[in-house]
């Protein structure tokens, strides 16, 4: 294969790279580079291609995980992400077996369930512990 369909694919991944931000063709652009260089030497087909597909895999393998740790390091949990570990008083009695419940919590009127199967009083404070669909699963802060 010439040397010059490497580079095209190479400039291909790195686009779709620049439109998605996924951190998912870089890798496969890394391995175009290099089968693009095993094509210069006058490698064979086979033989460029086996480089693409080993280079590919080890960066997506090896590299993937340390740059996706430090690009995301500093994003802020926001919306529902960040609900859970917040305090809400509860408004309405939370039974899970009537399907009721809500909490207020930042001025907000949310509907509630209980973390296991225990009913939570009105005044109750509790803990978000995680967005289930557009209820809040709740638990009781335990006093210190």
């Amino acid at each position: 294969m010439e040397p010059i369909y490497w580079l095209l694919i190479m400039v291909v991944f790195l686009v779709i790279e620049i439109i998605t931000l996924g951190l998912t063709t870089i890798w496969f652009a890394g391995g175009s580079l290099i089968a693009f260089f095993a094509a210069l030497l006058g490698a064979g087909l086979s033989v460029q291609v086996g480089i693409f597909v080993a280079v590919s895999v080890v960066l997506l393998i090896f590299t993937r995980p340390i740059a996706s740790r430090y690009f995301n390091r500093n994003t802020e949990k926001t919306n529902v992400d960040s609900l859970a570990g917040k305090t809400a008083v509860v408004t309405e009695d939370i039974n899970n077996l009537e399907s009721r419940g809500l909490v207020q919590m930042d001025g907000n009127i949310w509907s509630a369930r209980s973390e296991g199967d225990e009913v939570l009083k009105a005044g109750t404070l509790v803990q978000v512990v995680r967005v289930k669909g557009v209820k809040l699963l709740v638990k009781r802060v335990e006093e210190a």
